[in-house]
C-alpha cells in the first residue's frame, strides 16, 4: 500500500516539474520581456530619498566649500613709487625755462597694486597670509566675502616660512577651523579657495599629492603639502581645506613654466602655520632652535663612503665656532641620525627638527662617527636672524 502510494507522489511530482518546464519554455520563447522585466525590477536599487524629497549628493563639497568661503579675504596691497630725487629741479620754473618740454615724461608714476588671499583666523580681525603678499607694501586693504573693504595692519612676519599675520579693526568675524594637517595622507580630498587673477573668490578641487615636499629653495623652513588643486597668482595666502571644511594649509606657491596653474602646487601645513601664528602674536615674532651647523644629504657615494647602511642622515660638513654645536664637542665629518628620539631623513628634515626646538633646552643628538654610533647632548641656541641657509 504505502509502496503504491509513494509512486503516485512521484508521478504527480514528475508531472508537476515537466508541466513548469514547459511553461516556462513557452514563456521565453514567446514572452520573452516578462522575465527581463523581472530581472530588471529585482537589479535596481532606489536612492534613499531625505526630508523634503532631496537625495544625497556624495560628490559634493559644498558643505566644506559654504563653511570656509566666508573666512577667506581678498587682499590688495599698494606700493608707493619712490620720489624722484630731480623733482626739485623738474619742477623749477627757471630750469624748465630752458629745457621745456624735454623735461616732460608719462606723467607722475603711479603706485605698484599687487593682490592675494588670506584667512580668518580670529573674531577679532587676525588674518594670515603670506609675507610675499604684504612684505613690501605700503598699504594693505582686504574685502570680506560679504562685500566689505578695510585697511589692514601688519602683526608680525615669517620670511622663512613665508607667514605673515595682518589684523583689521573687526569684530564678530567668520574664523576658520584648523585641523591637524599631520593626519593628512596623500589621497585625501582637499579645496584650495582664493582670488586668482583678481576674478573673485574660487574654490577649486584636488587632492593631496605629496607630503613633507623640501629642496625646493621656496623658504629656509620647507616642509610643504602638494596638491593638483588649482593655486594661481592671486590665490598666495589663502585656504587649502579637507572634505570637512577644515583648515589644512595655506596656499603659498605653484610650480609653473607660464605663469599659471600645471597641477603642482604647494601649501604650508596648518601646524606649522599655527605654531608661527601663535609666536606671532605672543612674542612678536618666532624664535627657533639653533646649533650652529652647515649641514647637507647623505648621497649614495658618501654613505658607501662612510659605510652607511642606507641614505638618510645629515653630513655635518662644518660648524661655526663657539656655536651650541661646537660647545658639545660636534665634528665636521659627523652624520647626525636623531634629534630627540625623532629621525633625521635629510638636511631639510634636519632643520625643521632642530627649528622648533627652544633655546636653552639641552636636546640630546644621535651621530654616527668613525663608524661608532653615539648621543651627543647640545645646549639649543637661539637662530640668529639669517643671511644664509645655514643651521
Amino acid at each position: 500500500m504505502n509502496d503504491l502510494l509513494y509512486k503516485k507522489l512521484w508521478l504527480l511530482f514528475a508531472q508537476a516539474v515537466t508541466i513548469c518546464l514547459a511553461l516556462l519554455f513557452v514563456v521565453r520563447l514567446f514572452f520573452p520581456h516578462w522575465l527581463e522585466n523581472a530581472n530588471h525590477t529585482i537589479m535596481v536599487k532606489e536612492a534613499t530619498v531625505l526630508g523634503g524629497g532631496v537625495k544625497p549628493v556624495a560628490s559634493s563639497y559644498s558643505f566644506a566649500a559654504k563653511k570656509a568661503m566666508p573666512t577667506v579675504v581678498n587682499i590688495f596691497t599698494t606700493k608707493n613709487a619712490p620720489a624722484n630725487p630731480h623733482q626739485k629741479f623738474l619742477d623749477d620754473p627757471a630750469f624748465r625755462q630752458f629745457f621745456g618740454d624735454q623735461l616732460d615724461d608719462d606723467g607722475p608714476t603711479q603706485p605698484e597694486n599687487s593682490l592675494g588671499s588670506g584667512v580668518i583666523v580670529s573674531e577679532q580681525g587676525l588674518i594670515l597670509t603670506n609675507n610675499h603678499v604684504v612684505a613690501a607694501a605700503d598699504e594693505i586693504e582686504i574685502a570680506l566675502s560679504d562685500g566689505r573693504k578695510m585697511s589692514a595692519k601688519v602683526v608680525g612676519t615669517d620670511p622663512d616660512t613665508d607667514l605673515a599675520l595682518i589684523k583689521v579693526d573687526a569684530d564678530h568675524l567668520p574664523a576658520i577651523t584648523f585641523a591637524s594637517s599631520d593626519k593628512l595622507n596623500v589621497g585625501d580630498v582637499v579645496l584650495a579657495i582664493g582670488n586668482p587673477f583678481g576674478v573673485g573668490q574660487t574654490v577649486t578641487q584636488g587632492i593631496v599629492s605629496a607630503l613633507g615636499r623640501n629642496h625646493l629653495g621656496i623658504n629656509t623652513y620647507e616642509n610643504f603639502i602638494q596638491t593638483d588643486a588649482s593655486i594661481n597668482p592671486g590665490n598666495s595666502g589663502g585656504a587649502l581645506i579637507d572634505a570637512d571644511g577644515d583648515l589644512v594649509g595655506v596656499n603659498s606657491a605653484i610650480y609653473s613654466r607660464n605663469g599659471g596653474s600645471m597641477g603642482i602646487g604647494f601649501a604650508i601645513p596648518a601646524t606649522l602655520a599655527r605654531q608661527v601664528m601663535e609666536q606671532i602674536i605672543s612674542q612678536g615674532g618666532v624664535t627657533r632652535g639653533w646649533i650652529g651647523i652647515e649641514a647637507q644629504d647623505i648621497t649614495p657615494e658618501l654613505a658607501e663612503s662612510f659605510k652607511l647602511h642606507q641614505t638618510e642622515g645629515s653630513l655635518i660638513a662644518g660648524i661655526l665656532r663657539n656655536s651650541p654645536a661646537d660647545k658639545a664637542g660636534l665634528r665636521a665629518g659627523d652624520i647626525l641620525l636623531e634629534i630627540e628620539g625623532k629621525p633625521v631623513t635629510d638636511s631639510g628634515s634636519m632643520l625643521n627638527l632642530i627649528a622648533v626646538l627652544k633655546p636653552n633646552q639641552k636636546a640630546t643628538l644621535k651621530i654616527a662617527r668613525s663608524e661608532k654610533i653615539m648621543n651627543v647632548a647640545v645646549v639649543i641656541g637661539k637662530r640668529p636672524k639669517p643671511t644664509l641657509a645655514k643651521e
